[in-house]
């Protein structure tokens, strides 16, 4: 049976897809563990408001993650749907929000849709990492637009 634990991390050292070895706090490791934590959150918010295209979506951040991890120049085989995954979230936030009207809400006057805000708001943290990211290692625009949508419609979830 392979062990889980590898001892390979024990230094502050981890690596990225294909084998490259970067410090742990390198600002790709750091992209994917917020968007790892988002899936996590999403994974809470899932059990607790059902929603299947949830569940989509966080098959699609393992394949963003796996982007974020390959290095600069590298291929990945992985191929990304988020394009089309937006705009099925486009279309899932207007059958949303078609008679509702819209405005700030107090995270927590609906308990049911909490655990939603709290996985917005990392969303947001998400696309700010990312942000960051680009400056150094360019980040497909079609990223950039699934997370920002994607807090969108986690919002008008919470409704």
């Amino acid at each position: 049976m392979k062990q889980i634990y590898t001892k390979t991390g024990d230094n502050g050292q981890t690596s990225l897809r294909g084998g490259v070895r970067v410090d742990k706090d390198d600002v790709r490791i750091e992209t994917n563990g917020q968007i790892d934590h988002l899936n996590a959150l999403l994974g809470v918010a899932r059990g607790i408001v059902g929603a299947p295209l949830l569940r989509r979506v966080q098959q699609e951040l393992m394949v963003v993650m796996s982007h974020v991890a390959t290095p600069q120049g590298d291929e990945n085989p992985k191929p990304l749907h988020v394009a089309a995954l937006t705009a099925e979230i486009e279309t899932a936030i207007d059958l949303l929000t078609a008679d509702r009207p819209l405005g700030f809400v107090v995270p927590g006057d609906k308990p049911e849709t909490a655990m939603l805000h709290v996985a917005r708001t990392q969303c947001r943290t998400v696309e700010r990492q990312l942000w960051t990211l680009h400056k150094t290692y360019p980040v497909d625009d079609d990223i950039l637009r699934f997370f920002n949508r994607l807090s969108d419609y986690l919002f008008a979830l919470s409704l």
